[in-house]
């Protein structure tokens, strides 16, 4: 008897919808010239790596509603006071929905008086000295950093903080003091972080002053480790 053949499998394997970010950039004070570039660069990102980015300066978005389509809130050079009550409720709402924000450069220099904010941006900027190479160096494995080299020397405006981020804070990457001018943190300078906070996930970048910043390649894997590991906790 002639064997019959079996029918083609008709299984098909179920794609991960793309991850949704918002740029925000809205400033209240000092405003870079390089969020253009942060922004180009997650948008370059994107074509590769199955995100949408969508990118705003509007804090109306900052409802319940405007905020559900999205997995990460990227706070892109933010600057003093960006946001009104009701839209730090929204946000605090995000976040405990178990999604993710990434601030990067000046997200420590925003929303000074508002706590929940402190405790998930981790620290706030406290001085710079002027803008000049200094020496990297990762201190912790983390999917964040993961790609990276264990040191390496970059240029930018370095930040000295308020305070140190507290003990729930996993630093990532720390300053060299000794390899620049005007370090005052110790040996411990912290300059990129991760933590869990309130059911969501906190991702912050020290680097992004300049424009050149964000055409380096480090830069924008970190940038795109950052994005994935902070969306992870919603997925």
């Amino acid at each position: 008897m002639p064997q019959s053949t079996p029918p083609e499998s008709t299984t098909t394997i179920p794609v991960a919808p793309p991850l949704e970010l918002l740029v925000f950039h809205k400033t209240g004070g000092f405003r870079h010239d390089s969020i253009g570039a942060g922004i180009a660069a997650l948008e370059d990102l994107a074509e590769t790596n199955n995100h949408e980015v969508t990118a705003t300066e509007d804090a109306s978005v900052f409802s319940v509603d405007g905020l559900q389509p999205f997995d990460v809130i990227v706070f892109m050079n933010t600057t003093g006071e960006v946001l009104d009550e009701s839209q730090q409720a929204a946000m605090e709402e995000f976040i405990q929905a178990g999604k993710g924000f990434v601030g990067v450069h000046s997200a420590t220099d925003t929303e000074y008086e508002w706590p929940w904010y402190g405790e998930l941006v981790a620290a706030y900027f406290d001085n710079h000295p002027p803008p000049q190479q200094a020496m990297v160096n990762l201190v912790e494995p983390h999917p964040v950093v993961e790609g990276l080299p264990e040191q390496f020397e970059r240029f930018d405006e370095w930040y000295n903080f308020r305070a140190h981020p507290g003990p729930a804070v996993t630093i990532l990457a720390t300053l060299d003091e000794s390899s620049y001018d005007g370090g005052d943190m110790s040996e411990a300078h912290p300059i990129v972080w991760a933590h869990e906070y309130d059911s969501g996930r906190s991702v912050y970048i020290g680097f992004g002053h300049t424009s050149e910043t964000f055409a380096e390649p480090l830069t924008r894997t970190l940038l795109g480790n950052a994005v994935r590991w902070a969306a992870a906790g919603d997925r």
